[in-house]
């Protein structure tokens, strides 16, 4: 058994919000319907509460150091098999656990449901059980348990409290994300297997793993089967058909976890096991995954321009925005990776807020047709500025986090393969041609009778976004303490993925010396512990 540290961080902080759905799921129906209402939701925001304090005392411990894993937990799980509980954070996932404990305990609040809440409450816990297990996972089977484990709870969300073709999106999510997820179990039992023939020892330790010798066409399939599951999972395109059905019918909560925190766990995976595990074959394939993300910035963006559905106008946009991940990811560059990173992060909160107020909106209006939404500015000012910071910061307006991780994907990607920068730009144009023409149509003009009585956000519903406005605030306008921490990391898989490939970045002009160590393909024998 190993510990960084005397204390389980990880394991309680997955274990936790598991335990809160486990004690939401067994209040009694006796108690009555206002007191198990209560009761439930007292439960649920306690138990994501406690993970938000745990989460953020993580994230102030962390150190970036050189990269490694820190706070790592290990012991054997299934010692026959080479399953073990091995957990662990660096910079690319603390900020990730991070935004995904701080989103779950809003959504559950911003997304209240009126029928059925222990349930609905017990899903949501359950659901951020297995993201977070999944963001802090160094053991190739416990990620994908717990990556196979977020199936059930979004489908029943989506399926118990979405909307009209609630049952038709809830099916076609299960089924699009099931069948990619097979192929990635069978590249994982391929690589243990591999790496068992080659050593005599069986295990699926991302750490261990990292040392397997794989030819190029090996690494090619298994690469093709890894990213097969993370494409549908992010989404990227063209693996996306899923996801504007999935983020339109799902209830307000559903929708804000889907995009902000589910969509991360495929673009994590990504840069957590394909660059670590595959780096020949990630650099032999980037420029096709380079045009893949491409096309998602501009297909999502063009498809959002001619979309009067708000809420399907953000899950396009949603689609776009990951684009620049998919870029900053191959563009296989510190900044673009690095920006990549941060994007994921600043994508999660600008999202989330959009998705809550367009399901405010819902509930005062009963549509989401922009045409239909005329006025709002007039009668519900408050909720316009908050659109309007959001908005902004998907735009890419400096000053928001969205500038940030766009601006590092962009130059890190210009300085490796310029081209696909250059056409991805036109993507940063369309978003501001899509939501400022949403924004016009919905908050602007005189409002009809019924906009008229729409009232403004209330003092709760304020102190629901409050937070993840000042968060786009905050890391628009400083983002050095958390750049300080995702780049060592990164900079130490981008040093892994060109010792195993022979490549280099390109230098960027005026650059200081690299102050990291050069980390051998094997990986660090040292990681997982402090030093």
């Amino acid at each position: 058994m190993t510990h960084d540290t005397a204390f389980p961080f990880l394991t309680v902080l997955v274990l936790l919000p598991a335990g809160a759905a486990l004690a939401a799921a067994l209040v009694p129906a006796s108690v009555g319907e206002r007191a198990q209402r209560a009761a439930v939701y007292g439960i649920g925001m306690a138990g994501s509460l406690a993970t938000l304090a745990l989460a953020v005392t993580i994230a102030l411990r962390y150190r970036a150091g050189n990269g490694g894993y820190r706070l790592v937990s290990q012991h054997v799980w299934a010692s026959s098999l080479g399953i073990s509980w091995h957990l662990g954070v660096d910079g690319i996932s603390v900020f990730l656990i991070l935004m995904a404990a701080i989103l779950f305990p809003l959504a559950i609040v911003a997304g209240k449901v009126p029928t059925h809440p222990r349930s609905f409450v017990a899903w949501m816990l359950l659901l951020e059980a297995g993201c977070l297990g999944s963001f802090v996972s160094l053991d190739l089977i416990l990620f994908f348990l717990f990556f196979e484990l977020t199936l059930v709870p979004v489908y029943f969300i989506i399926a118990g409290w979405g909307f009209s073709r609630r049952a038709y999106a809830a099916i076609k999510f299960f089924v699009y994300t099931f069948l990619g997820s097979a192929f990635l179990l069978v590249g994982i039992v391929a690589v243990a297997f591999i790496h068992q023939r080659q050593t005599g020892h069986l295990t699926f330790d991302l750490v261990a793993l990292g040392s397997t010798h794989l030819g190029l066409a090996t690494q090619v399939l298994l690469f093709l089967a890894f990213t097969a599951a993370f494409a549908v999972k992010a989404p990227i395109f063209p693996f996306h058909t899923w996801s504007p059905d999935a983020y339109a019918e799902s209830p307000t909560g559903g929708a804000v976890i889907l995009a902000a925190v589910m969509a991360k766990m495929g673009t994590y995976g990504i840069i957590r096991f394909d660059l670590n595990l595959f780096p020949r074959a990630v650099v032999d394939l980037a420029p096709l995954l380079l045009t893949l993300g491409v096309v998602g910035i501009l297909y999502g963006a063009v498809v959002a321009c001619v979309t009067r559905d708000m809420k399907r106008l953000v899950a396009y946009s949603s689609l776009s925005h990951l684009g620049f991940v998919v870029l900053g990811t191959f563009a296989l560059t510190t900044q673009g990776v690095t920006g990549g990173v941060l994007q994921m992060v600043n994508h999660g909160l600008i999202i989330a807020v959009l998705f809550i107020v367009i399901g405010w909106i819902y509930e005062r209006r009963k549509t989401w047709q922009v045409n239909e939404l005329r006025g709002l500015q007039r009668v519900a000012p408050v909720m316009a500025a908050v659109f309007t910071v959001a908005m902004m910061a998907a735009i890419g307006l400096p000053g928001l986090n969205g500038f940030v991780g766009e601006f590092l994907v962009l130059a890190g990607t210009f300085l490796s393969h310029r081209w696909w920068a250059a056409v991805a730009t036109g993507g940063v144009v369309l978003a501001a041609l899509y939501l400022l023409w949403a924004y016009q149509q919905a908050f602007h003009h005189e409002p009809d009778e019924d906009t008229a009585k729409v009232r403004d956000l209330s003092w709760r519903e304020m102190a629901v976004v409050a937070p993840l406005v000042a968060l786009i605030v905050v890391l628009g306008v400083y983002p050095k303490p958390v750049l300080d921490r995702i780049t060592p990391s990164v900079t130490r898989l981008v040093q892994h993925v060109e010792t195993s490939t022979g490549t280099h970045q390109p230098a960027v002009a005026n650059a200081g010396p690299v102050r990291d160590a050069p980390v051998s393909a094997a990986g660090d024998a040292g990681v997982g512990r402090r030093r």
